[in-house]
């Protein structure tokens, strides 16, 4: 079933609470009205945006002016170690549910917010896991060609937060397939943090239950976890990538600061810590320009507390630790959550485009 509705805020569909008026918007519930949405769309040569759960997504004040394709599609199928998740589907839900199945390989993603489709887009990872590590396949409609196809994981270019779709919309994603482990036990625990949460050495397994419940505790205390009564939680996440540097950056780091957490790359180039970079550039945690903030439990989220900031006022605020941490430490941060009608770089950050 399909809903056609007419300048719909978009605030109420995004995590931040934030964003106008879609001029048309549409909610699809199965892959074939999904993609005939899109599709017709297209041919009227209408902008589209397609909505998963806006919990990775920042949209102008000024809304979106276009049609805005929700994605509710539903169905999970579990063979062995082999799922496969319609787009809609709540990716925590999923999460639960292979944990729940003795599966491993996603438990390190729990409570991440959001639906199925847009993990691929993001590579979406957290302690130490990223989706791209199962990812089988992704099926998508291709716009350019009007075609469905299934695309293998070595074709949808996984790197850090990004892959062949993050930037590209000629893909719509309509399911995820992912190689899960039948083991009952985790994968081995890559993330310091956690491995010292549930008393095991890094590169040790855990029992999936214990795991998903250590990962919960840890987001949640740093206001990563949907939560109505945590303002905190008014959120895109991370809201920054953490920077990966070319040895030139590196040595201009290694100039202006000592102690920063660095992580050599199979590359040649060393990431190291947005939220350490934000922190020692002298932002702390619950700064403020006007309504909007740094969470009050972790540097690296922006947040909208009392549901009454503006795109405007989150934009503000995102250039001014961008440019502190310039500033500071000669690195360029970059935004995590995909903007629409807004850039970092721009003058008017209140107006679509």
């Amino acid at each position: 079933m399909n809903v056609h509705c007419q300048d719909v805020l978009l605030s109420g569909y995004t995590t931040l609470r934030l964003g106008g008026p879609a001029r048309t918007f549409v909610e699809v519930t199965t892959e074939d009205d999904l993609v005939a949405a899109v599709r017709a769309a297209d041919r009227e040569g209408e902008p589209v945006l397609v909505l998963g759960g806006g919990s990775n997504l920042v949209v102008s004040d000024a809304g979106f002016p276009g049609t805005v394709v929700r994605v509710a599609t539903r169905g999970v199928a579990i063979n062995g170690g082999t799922v496969r998740a319609e787009a809609g589907e709540d990716w925590d839900a999923l999460v639960a549910r292979t944990v729940a199945a003795g599966l491993a390989g996603l438990e390190c993603l729990s409570g991440i917010p959001g639906r199925v489709g847009a993990t691929p887009i993001q590579n979406v990872g957290a302690y130490g896991q990223d989706v791209s590590e199962t990812i089988t396949e992704v099926r998508v409609y291709d716009r350019k060609d009007d075609a469905i196809r299934t695309l293998a994981a070595d074709e949808c270019a996984f790197t850090y937060r990004h892959s062949a779709f993050k930037g590209d919309d000629r893909h719509v994603v309509l399911s995820v397939t992912f190689a899960l482990a039948e083991t009952g036990e985790s994968r081995p625990v890559k993330y310091a943090e956690l491995a010292r949460r549930l008393g095991v050495e890094a590169g040790e397994c855990a029992p999936l239950p214990e795991v998903r419940a250590a990962v919960l505790e840890l987001r949640k205390g740093k206001g990563m976890v949907l939560d109505p009564a945590d303002p905190d939680t008014r959120s895109a996440g991370s809201f920054f990538t953490n920077p990966i540097l070319t040895p030139a950056e590196l040595a201009l780091l290694t100039e202006r600061a000592e102690g920063f957490p660095a992580f050599p790359e199979p590359d040649g180039r060393t990431k190291t810590s947005a939220a350490w970079l934000i922190d020692r550039a002298g932002f702390t945690r619950g700064h403020a320009r006007g309504p909007v903030r740094l969470s009050t439990k972790h540097t690296l989220a922006l947040t909208n507390p009392g549901a009454e900031g503006t795109a405007a006022d989150l934009v503000a605020l995102a250039r001014e630790v961008r440019e502190g941490v310039r500033a500071a430490f000669g690195v360029t941060l970059v935004n995590e959550p995909v903007f629409i009608g807004l850039s970092l770089d721009e003058d008017t950050p209140g107006t679509a485009r």
